[in-house]
């Protein structure tokens, strides 16, 4: 206990503030000048959900683990990021949470969507159990594309926030399979009462007397992880400069990435530094306050955020991107077109209108939680595994 404690408070004394430079420091889309803007950086990286290491919460399946200590650092990344998506979603990314203030109903939904008891969509309970499906065993350490797998599926009882996840696998984006699946109007998978086609357009933001075509339409908002592996046991420098440019799109959600519990959280730069959250700190488990309102201070980085060399980031990541309408979706994919013109930046995945014929036919509606394409292609992918293998498509 002593510890744990120990090492949350003394956090704050070991990381640096940000070094005085003229290079723009770029967080999730949003590019700030450290002589001018300090307060407004620090005030936009605190505004993250932080998600770390906790203990003593319910046992994970009833009997499992009541800490995640040691393990759970890619899982607490995975929830970061898809914490990012449903803040854009619901709280927009203009929001900034204050510390003692008041806070939006939307903004407590979002975050007992992540609190660590079975119940909750993305709680570190649903991760490891949805994972056992992905041949993890509870307690066992999560490549960046197992966890990306898992959370999709995790998607499909939330109704509330009615995402379109899509996993781009074999480094290549298919537009035509995002717009199917962003604009279907099927049931979702695992909700009994899904909304009705009315309703999601109200779902989506948009009013009621919207056109036909809209209606008939409707764009669920999209989440897209991109797994890639950008060199073979370090980071292959011709793609830095593209994975800077990722931080640099208004959809941006950041990268997810480390070694085998070493995972963090990128949702920036500044010159050739990666600026990021780090899950290895051991809190303890929240519980609702007596009024039911839930302590959130403990959610939230109050320290200047950490940083490392571009140089250093393991090549196993998992890029992430949100677009809430199609037209957020149209500009991406032309920011995508136009970095591929960029002079020294090798592109770190493909994009295409349609599907190449030597791909696997997947599933691109998911319309089950456990029908996935990707089961057949994980194992071409994931890190977790010390020996990579190429394999021939």
């Amino acid at each position: 206990l002593f510890l744990a404690t120990l090492t949350y408070d003394t956090l704050r004394f070991e990381y640096e503030d940000f070094p005085e430079t003229k290079e723009p420091v770029w967080i999730l889309g949003r590019k700030y000048s450290v002589f001018t803007e300090k307060e407004e950086i620090l005030l936009d990286v605190t505004s993250r959900l932080w998600f770390t290491y906790r203990k003593n919460f319910p046992a994970i399946g009833g009997t499992g683990p009541t800490s995640d200590t040691g393990w759970g650092c890619m899982l607490r990344c995975g929830q970061m990021i898809f914490a990012q998506a449903l803040v854009c979603r619901h709280l927009g990314r203009d929001w900034r949470w204050i510390k003692g203030k008041r806070q939006m109903d939307n903004y407590f939904n979002v975050l007992n969507a992540f609190i660590d008891k079975k119940d909750s969509y993305y709680s570190i309970h649903q991760i490891a159990q949805m994972g056992v499906g992905e041949g993890k065993s509870i307690g066992q350490w999560y490549g960046p594309n197992t966890v990306a797998q898992v959370l999709k599926k995790l998607a499909t009882f939330d109704t509330w926030s009615s995402l379109a996840v899509h996993i781009a696998m074999d480094n290549t984006v298919v537009m035509e399979e995002i717009r199917r699946l962003c604009q279907s109007n099927v049931p979702c998978a695992g909700a009994a009462a899904c909304p009705a086609l009315e309703s999601d357009v109200l779902y989506n933001g948009c009013p009621e007397d919207v056109g036909l075509r809209e209606r008939l339409s409707p764009w669920k908002p999209l989440v897209l992880l991109i797994p890639l592996r950008l060199g073979l046991t370090e980071i292959n420098e011709a793609y830095i400069e593209t994975l800077k440019h990722c931080f640099m799109m208004p959809q941006s959600l950041g990268v997810i990435g480390g070694k085998p519990n070493s995972a963090h959280y990128f949702i920036g730069y500044v010159g050739e530094e990666l600026i990021y959250l780090d899950p290895h700190t051991t809190q303890p488990a929240v519980e609702p306050g007596d009024s039911g309102c839930l302590p959130d201070e403990s959610f939230h980085c109050q320290h200047p955020p950490c940083r490392m060399s571009i140089a250093e980031l393991d090549p196993s990541i998992a890029v992430g991107f949100f677009c809430n309408t199609e037209a957020d979706f149209n500009d991406w994919c032309q920011q995508i077109k136009k970095l591929s013109l960029v002079r020294g930046a090798l592109p770190m995945f493909e994009l295409v209108e349609r599907q190449p014929s030597h791909f696997s036919n997947p599933d691109v509606l998911n319309l089950t939680p456990d029908s996935s394409d990707a089961d057949r292609l994980e194992r071409f992918f994931d890190s977790e595994d010390e020996d990579f293998e190429i394999l021939s498509l």
